[in-house]
């Protein structure tokens, strides 16, 4: 039967009359325990005669708190919480109506032990149960399950218990905690087996596989267990993603992935704000065809923009995209370009034509050694005058917001890619000024994960080639993201920005390029004896550590809490002639002369300075 939402079945029925049974007995032990359980008959007949008042006020009190509502097996804290407040407000009814009743020489200390009493019993009934009812999964153990160690701290794996608790694919032979003052201690009846010092002991004494890593990613303890047990025989584990629980059941644990290797949380995006500000409006992105590009134009088209006008230089590039875009959204109205964003007539026309609300410029030429090394022109002429370009079509047009994909590379540059990248966020801060109807924003990150030019791809391909993998130095060090975490991060900073700030995103702690070298020789189920790591040495233009701000840069924190704009100092450079850059640019001619090139680059960008000069 069904009453205002409410099933009452038998099981529900029988938890409401054990409930009032308790209620009964605690009532009764209430007078035998104010009497030291030699309870006078006159004061017998009154406990008899407002019993039914009792149970009836309390069971007024706990309805009121939906304390029938409570799933015994699932209590919680929230539900001894809830039980507490409903057992108040009986008593205080109770007391009420016995003063109602106007009984002469009632017993007054009877309604604390009575409260008391009832919420002993109701938590402890509801306490046992869940305990039976856990005991008798944990010992029913269904054909096919496979045991798993949870390796993290008692707070980490509680979580990760409760997670899992109920997956008909595993269940839980024990933890393995980082501390050694857990060991020995027990949760929800599964012990801590040792310190993750002896992982590989514990898991080969109890026949055990399948490790699941508790601990969040970017913590010590992720990286640790990652580098060192990625690729044996031990299986990692990890708990869903995000974008899992959206589509898949809680319990469904994954496998471990490069990505698990990032030094903090991944970003999340804000949807309900970016789903306000995009949705049935036109979006326009540049380089759409490349890595960042499409993840771009994957993120928008969630959000139910009505046309998303998509532009690059390739062909081939242009047209897998649109494939995927036609397939993936049928209702969206998608367009698009093979355009050359150095073509400023052919820009201006597409965005005239659509009118974008937000131009996403993530056109540019990004590979260092390749730009360093008789391409510093095409660098130039794309990544800055491309840039140029694209910030005055967005002005002309009426766009609100123009958002260029930046780079770490543009701090403190080394190489001309990181050099054309500064200048390039230069140019946008130039143009907010020149259209102060829309605003500029450009956001820098790091190396992304998977990326074309990236190193995974390479060191997947040196891998598959039977090795080396070629690393250039032992210490380098990278920031790194995952492709739809930089996406996002153009997007939400769009989003936040005001005209002329540049965005960065904390990128939690860099990770060592030999040590994702290793971690992927593991995920692929080989060893370092089978695919050696050469080191080759820097290359040109090439940085050891990378630098998210400029010296004389800081950061200010934002309303996302891993997204911060840069304050810049006494230092910066003052406003950018657009015209003299331009002209400069054009003057170079197809093929100049480097060291020309260099100490003219110098004098627009003044923090440049070139490996070896």
């Amino acid at each position: 039967m069904n009453v205002n939402g409410w099933h009452w079945n038998r099981g529900f029925v029988g938890f409401a009359l054990a409930d009032v049974l308790m209620v009964a007995i605690a009532w009764m032990l209430a007078f035998w325990l104010r009497f030291n359980f030699e309870m006078p008959e006159e004061y017998l007949r009154m406990a008899l005669a407002t019993l039914p008042w009792a149970v009836g006020c309390m069971a007024v009190g706990l309805a009121l708190a939906r304390v029938q509502r409570q799933a015994w097996r699932y209590v919680s804290l929230a539900d001894v919480r809830q039980l507490a407040w409903g057992v108040l407000l009986g008593v205080l009814l109770t007391v009420a109506s016995v003063m109602v009743l106007r009984y002469p020489g009632f017993a007054r200390s009877v309604f604390p032990i009575f409260g008391l009493l009832v919420l002993a019993l109701l938590t402890g009934a509801r306490a046992t149960w869940r305990s039976l009812a856990e005991q008798r999964l944990n010992a029913r153990r269904e054909p096919g399950q496979a045991p798993v160690i949870i390796v993290g701290t008692l707070e980490e794996a509680d979580q990760a218990m409760r997670t899992i608790k109920g997956s008909p694919g595993w269940y839980v032979v024990g933890i393995v905690s980082p501390r050694e003052q857990d060991v020995g201690q027990s949760l929800q009846n599964v012990s801590v087996l040792g310190t993750t010092q002896h992982l590989g002991d514990i898991a080969q004494s109890h026949q055990v596989r399948s490790v699941l890593l508790a601990s969040p990613p970017g913590t010590p303890l992720r990286r640790e267990m990652l580098l060192r047990w990625s690729g044996t025989a031990l299986n990692l584990l990890s708990m869903p993603t995000a974008e899992h629980w959206l589509n898949q059941s809680a319990t469904d644990l994954r496998r471990v992935e490069l990505e698990d290797l990032l030094g903090r949380t991944p970003v999340q995006l804000n949807a309900g704000d970016l789903a306000e500000w995009l949705s049935g409006q036109s979006v326009m992105i540049t380089g759409a065809g490349g890595s960042i590009g499409a993840e771009l134009c994957r993120q928008v088209s969630r959000f139910g923009v009505a046309h998303l006008v998509c532009v690059d230089v390739s062909e081939a590039a242009i047209y897998t995209l649109e494939q995927e875009l036609r397939s993936a959204h049928p209702e969206m109205q998608g367009h698009y370009f093979t355009a050359n964003v150095r073509e400023y007539d052919r820009i201006k026309a597409i965005a005239e034509r659509f009118k974008p609300i937000v131009i996403f410029h993530a056109a540019a030429y990004k590979h260092v050694p390749l730009m360093e090394e008789s391409n510093e022109v095409e660098a130039l002429r794309t990544n800055v005058l491309g840039t140029l370009n694209v910030a005055r079509v967005a002005g002309e047009c009426g766009a609100r917001r123009c958002v260029l994909v930046s780079t770490d590379k543009a701090v403190n540059p080394t190489s001309i890619m990181g050099a054309s990248k500064r200048l390039a966020e230069r140019v946008v801060q130039a143009m907010a000024k020149s259209y102060p109807s829309t605003e500029y924003v450009a956001v820098r990150f790091g190396n992304v994960l998977g990326s074309s030019g990236s190193v995974v791809p390479l060191f997947t391909s040196q891998i598959a080639r039977g090795g080396p993998i070629t690393v250039t130095h032992p210490e380098i060090v990278r920031y790194f993201m995952t492709i739809p975490e930089a996406a996002q991060l153009v997007v939400q900073a769009g989003r936040l920005g005001q005209s002329g700030q540049i965005y960065v995103l904390d990128m939690g702690e860099p990770v060592k390029i030999v040590e994702l070298a290793r971690l992927l020789i593991r995920l692929s189920g080989r060893t370092e004896a089978e695919i050696p790591i050469a080191y080759t040495g820097l290359r040109p233009g090439e940085k050891l550590f990378e630098e998210w701000l400029a010296n004389d840069e800081t950061t200010t924190a934002t309303s996302h809490p891993q997204l911060r704009v840069v304050r810049q100092g006494e230092g910066t450079p003052d406003a950018l002639d657009i015209v003299t850059l331009s002209h400069w640019i054009e003057a170079l001619g197809p093929e100049p002369a480097p060291h020309h090139l260099r100490i003219g680059l110098h004098g627009f960008v003044p923090e440049y300075r070139s490996r070896g000069g």
